[in-house]
Protein backbone atom coordinates (compact mmCIF):
# COMPACT_ATOMS: atom_id res chain seq x y z
CA UNK A 1 0.00 0.00 0.00
CA UNK A 2 2.86 3.06 1.25
CA UNK A 3 4.56 1.37 -1.90
CA UNK A 4 1.59 2.28 -4.22
CA UNK A 5 1.29 5.68 -2.86
CA UNK A 6 5.01 6.67 -3.14
CA UNK A 7 4.77 5.48 -6.56
CA UNK A 8 1.36 7.97 -7.36
CA UNK A 9 3.60 10.95 -6.14
CA UNK A 10 6.50 10.03 -7.79
CA UNK A 11 4.63 9.75 -11.24
CA UNK A 12 2.75 12.78 -10.00
CA UNK A 13 5.70 15.03 -9.70
CA UNK A 14 6.54 15.30 -13.55
CA UNK A 15 3.30 16.88 -14.04
CA UNK A 16 3.32 18.91 -11.59
CA UNK A 17 6.20 20.62 -12.88
CA UNK A 18 5.35 20.55 -15.93
CA UNK A 19 2.32 22.36 -15.19
CA UNK A 20 4.30 25.02 -13.42
CA UNK A 21 6.46 25.61 -16.39
CA UNK A 22 3.31 25.96 -18.53
CA UNK A 23 2.40 28.85 -17.27
CA UNK A 24 2.75 31.81 -19.96
CA UNK A 25 2.39 35.67 -19.24
CA UNK A 26 -0.16 35.62 -22.59
CA UNK A 27 -2.47 32.42 -23.49
CA UNK A 28 -4.57 32.75 -26.80
CA UNK A 29 -7.69 31.67 -25.02
CA UNK A 30 -7.87 35.03 -22.99
CA UNK A 31 -8.57 38.47 -24.57
CA UNK A 32 -5.11 40.20 -25.11
CA UNK A 33 -6.37 43.73 -23.26
CA UNK A 34 -6.93 41.91 -20.10
CA UNK A 35 -3.56 39.57 -20.40
CA UNK A 36 -0.95 42.75 -21.34
CA UNK A 37 -2.84 45.11 -18.51
CA UNK A 38 -1.58 42.15 -16.35
CA UNK A 39 1.92 42.05 -17.68
CA UNK A 40 2.42 45.67 -17.46
CA UNK A 41 0.87 45.36 -14.23
CA UNK A 42 3.64 42.82 -12.94
CA UNK A 43 6.69 44.53 -14.54
CA UNK A 44 5.96 47.37 -13.10
CA UNK A 45 5.59 45.97 -9.50
CA UNK A 46 9.04 44.24 -9.65
CA UNK A 47 7.97 41.34 -7.78
CA UNK A 48 7.05 38.47 -10.51
CA UNK A 49 9.63 39.93 -12.94
CA UNK A 50 12.35 41.20 -10.44
CA UNK A 51 15.28 40.07 -12.47
CA UNK A 52 14.27 41.05 -16.15
CA UNK A 53 17.04 43.43 -17.11
CA UNK A 54 16.23 46.45 -19.09
CA UNK A 55 17.06 45.46 -22.24
CA UNK A 56 14.57 42.69 -21.94
CA UNK A 57 11.89 44.84 -20.52
CA UNK A 58 12.24 46.91 -23.38
CA UNK A 59 11.92 44.25 -25.98
CA UNK A 60 8.82 42.86 -23.63
CA UNK A 61 7.03 46.61 -23.70
CA UNK A 62 7.79 46.74 -27.73
CA UNK A 63 6.54 43.67 -28.51
CA UNK A 64 3.50 44.23 -26.14
CA UNK A 65 2.55 47.40 -27.98
CA UNK A 66 3.48 46.04 -31.70
CA UNK A 67 0.91 43.00 -30.61
CA UNK A 68 -1.62 46.12 -29.42
CA UNK A 69 -1.40 48.16 -32.14
CA UNK A 70 -2.44 44.81 -34.58
CA UNK A 71 -4.78 43.42 -32.51
CA UNK A 72 -6.65 46.34 -31.53
CA UNK A 73 -10.09 45.61 -29.86
CA UNK A 74 -10.73 43.09 -32.41
CA UNK A 75 -9.28 39.37 -32.05
CA UNK A 76 -6.89 37.32 -33.57
CA UNK A 77 -9.17 35.52 -36.03
CA UNK A 78 -9.51 38.66 -38.15
CA UNK A 79 -6.30 39.24 -38.61
CA UNK A 80 -4.99 38.36 -42.19
CA UNK A 81 -2.26 35.57 -42.41
CA UNK A 82 1.04 38.14 -42.23
CA UNK A 83 -0.29 39.73 -39.44
CA UNK A 84 -1.41 36.80 -37.97
CA UNK A 85 2.29 35.47 -37.44
CA UNK A 86 3.53 38.87 -36.94
CA UNK A 87 1.66 38.38 -33.62
CA UNK A 88 2.57 35.07 -32.69
CA UNK A 89 5.94 35.74 -33.14
CA UNK A 90 5.67 38.92 -30.61
CA UNK A 91 3.56 36.88 -28.29
CA UNK A 92 6.23 34.09 -28.51
CA UNK A 93 8.96 36.50 -27.78
CA UNK A 94 7.13 37.93 -24.36
CA UNK A 95 6.42 34.25 -23.26
CA UNK A 96 9.70 33.13 -23.79
CA UNK A 97 11.35 36.55 -22.31
CA UNK A 98 9.10 36.71 -19.08
CA UNK A 99 9.40 32.95 -18.50
CA UNK A 100 12.75 33.10 -18.09
CA UNK A 101 12.35 36.38 -15.67
CA UNK A 102 10.09 34.87 -13.48
CA UNK A 103 12.68 31.59 -13.19
CA UNK A 104 15.51 33.59 -12.54
CA UNK A 105 13.04 36.21 -9.78
CA UNK A 106 11.77 32.48 -8.05
CA UNK A 107 13.08 33.41 -4.08
CA UNK A 108 14.85 30.44 -2.92
CA UNK A 109 15.01 30.45 1.30
CA UNK A 110 17.20 28.58 3.05
CA UNK A 111 17.71 28.04 6.62
CA UNK A 112 21.19 28.54 7.93
CA UNK A 113 23.39 28.54 11.22
CA UNK A 114 25.55 31.66 11.05
CA UNK A 115 29.23 30.42 12.55
CA UNK A 116 29.52 30.39 16.11
CA UNK A 117 26.12 30.27 16.52
CA UNK A 118 23.57 27.79 17.38
CA UNK A 119 20.28 30.42 16.10
CA UNK A 120 19.58 29.65 12.19
CA UNK A 121 18.66 32.41 10.25
CA UNK A 122 16.50 32.41 7.13
CA UNK A 123 18.96 33.49 3.98
CA UNK A 124 16.33 34.30 0.94
CA UNK A 125 17.61 35.09 -2.38
CA UNK A 126 16.45 34.83 -5.90
CA UNK A 127 17.59 31.95 -8.02
CA UNK A 128 19.63 34.79 -10.38
CA UNK A 129 21.23 36.05 -7.10
CA UNK A 130 22.28 32.63 -6.51
CA UNK A 131 23.54 31.80 -9.62
CA UNK A 132 25.71 35.64 -9.72
CA UNK A 133 26.97 34.64 -5.83
CA UNK A 134 28.03 30.92 -7.68
CA UNK A 135 29.82 32.50 -10.24
CA UNK A 136 31.89 35.29 -8.34
CA UNK A 137 32.69 32.60 -5.80
CA UNK A 138 33.97 30.47 -8.85
CA UNK A 139 36.07 33.34 -10.34
CA UNK A 140 37.58 34.42 -6.77
CA UNK A 141 38.75 30.29 -6.21
CA UNK A 142 39.81 30.14 -9.81
CA UNK A 143 41.82 33.23 -9.52
CA UNK A 144 43.36 32.12 -6.12
CA UNK A 145 44.68 29.17 -7.99
CA UNK A 146 46.00 30.74 -11.14
CA UNK A 147 47.56 33.56 -9.12
CA UNK A 148 45.28 35.87 -11.06
CA UNK A 149 43.86 39.02 -9.83
CA UNK A 150 40.26 38.98 -10.93
CA UNK A 151 37.56 41.20 -9.76
CA UNK A 152 34.86 39.56 -7.97
CA UNK A 153 31.02 41.59 -7.83
CA UNK A 154 29.13 43.34 -10.31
Amino acid sequence: MLKNVILMVLFALPAVASAAKQELALQSAQPFQVQQAKVRQELQAGEVYSEISAPDRERVLAALDRIAAVVGEGSLDLLPSDARAQVLGDHELVNTVLAKAREDSRQICRREKTLGSTMATTQCVTVAQRERIRNDSRRAVESLQGGKDVKVGN
